[in-house]
């Protein structure tokens, strides 16, 4: 016998993540949930480049100029550059703690200098385009898809408002356009920044405080438990969307803040969720293993234990950001949300501001919002059923 033929195959060892979430996608609902997500995700990297009334390329006496890339912000250079080191770090096939760290400083550090150096023009006159296009003024022009920005009101033709999708033979609007004339697919494709960005970022402030106080509540129990718990009691009785609309009617209506206020006030549903992980886990013998070997305690809580313990974790964030989705579109329907920036609940509630129902003011941002949310929770209910031995007996 060959020893090559001696030598026992051994299979391939996979984590315990790495099953749940083979286990998650291979089930209709959650990759339905995820296609959605990724078409959202799509549209709100490449906004600028989907939907823009400055054109991404045009010659102008034989000089070739990008005006949507001299007109791109801090805040489009920040989502495009995270986007690029999300797709380096995806080939890289680092550690999900090595990724989670070098996307925290690259983030950060492409945020700073975008906001020191990248400065758009101040000025922006977005019929001047199609002015000096009718003219032929230009050698040749390439458009974006929708050549409409968000806030592109097409001032120069004076007749604009509320237009239902396809009803002007001179202008091709697929979705309509809104009460000062926006086009309502542009404003779309722009506001899946505001929901992307409230719901992860809400979410993932809530993470980083429920878990560490979870942990150190299950971890510790006794006086700190005890201290943990009242606090969390209290901030379980705080109602998220009547101190939203206390803090707008104070304050400047800022996505951040509203960010911060959904993050601050949904913690302690992910701590409750870790204590109970850690108390369970707090006996087992691994645990009990690398604290007999003296490691630090941040290495036994956030190595060692959080880990074991994160599938629960997942299963409530997916929650949490429909949650937080339906937070802000609630807010903007009262008319509470954005000013400046267009979101899904402020087209919506544009749909009655006027004598007659709007119905595509009402189809589009409502059906976004609908298919949004309900990605979310198919993907939690996938999560939620991988996870629970009871469901894979039963299916």
């Amino acid at each position: 016998m060959n020893s090559s033929d001696a030598q026992e195959v051994r299979p391939v060892e996979v984590s315990y993540g790495k099953k749940i979430m083979r286990d998650v996608f291979s089930r209709l609902g959650a990759k339905l949930g995820l296609a959605w997500i990724a078409v959202i995700a799509f549209v709100a990297i490449f906004a600028p480049f989907l939907a823009n009334s400055h054109p991404l390329l045009l010659s102008f006496n034989g000089e070739i100029s990008s005006p949507a890339l001299r007109f791109l912000t801090s805040g489009d250079v920040t989502i495009l550059g995270v986007f690029i080191c999300v797709v380096v770090l995806y080939f890289l096939r680092l550690s999900f703690a090595k990724n989670i760290a070098i996307l925290t400083v690259v983030g950060g550090g492409i945020a700073l200098l975008s906001a020191i150096f990248v400065s758009p023009p101040q000025l922006t006159v977005y019929e001047q385009y199609r002015v000096s296009e009718a003219t032929a003024s230009y050698d040749w022009v390439i458009r974006a898809p929708i050549p409409y920005s968000a806030k592109d009101y097409i001032r120069e033709q004076g007749d604009t408002g509320l237009e239902a999708p396809l009803s002007d033979e001179q202008r091709i609007h697929l979705m309509g356009t809104e009460e000062n004339g926006a086009d309502v697919l542009s404003r779309m494709i722009h506001a899946s920044r505001i929901a992307l960005a409230i719901g992860f970022i809400a979410t993932g402030i809530a993470m980083f405080i429920g878990v560490i106080l979870g942990g150190l509540m299950g971890y510790f129990s006794g006086i700190i438990d005890m201290i943990g718990m009242r606090l969390v009691e209290i901030f379980e009785a705080v109602p998220t969307l009547f101190l939203l609309l206390i803090f707008v009617a104070f304050f400047d209506r800022s996505l951040y803040m509203m960010m911060v206020i959904i993050g601050v006030t949904s913690w302690p549903g992910y701590a409750r969720y870790v204590r109970a992980e850690f108390l369970r886990l707090r006996q087992q013998e691994f645990v009990q293993a690398a604290i007999v070997c003296g490691l630090p305690l941040r290495s036994i809580l956030f190595r060692h234990m959080l880990p074991n313990g994160m599938a629960p974790i997942l299963v409530a964030a997916s929650f949490g950001v429909a949650s937080a989705i339906l937070a802000e579109a609630t807010l903007s329907f009262l008319g509470l949300g954005l000013v400046d920036e267009p979101s899904w609940g402020q087209m919506l509630n544009q749909s009655v501001q006027s004598s007659t129902f709007n119905w595509w003011m009402a189809a589009f941002p409502g059906g976004a919002i609908f298919l949004t949310v309900f990605a979310y929770n198919l993907i939690g209910e996938s999560m939620r059923d991988a996870i629970d031995p009871h469901m894979k007996r039963k299916s």
